[in-house]
């Protein structure tokens, strides 16, 4: 599971922050997802 982080100068650019399984941050277009409502059970489930 990859973890997204606040990032404000990367969303001014319309980019989102993410830091992978090994600690590496990367840059992502916005575009590129979407958001995604996941029922408390399933991230229980998930470990989240």
């Amino acid at each position: 599971m990859y973890l997204k982080v606040s990032d404000p100068k990367a969303k001014r650019d319309g980019f989102i922050r993410v830091i992978d399984e090994s600690g590496e941050g990367y840059l992502y277009p916005e575009s590129y997802f979407v958001p995604v409502e996941i029922p408390a059970e399933a991230r229980q489930a998930l470990g989240a």
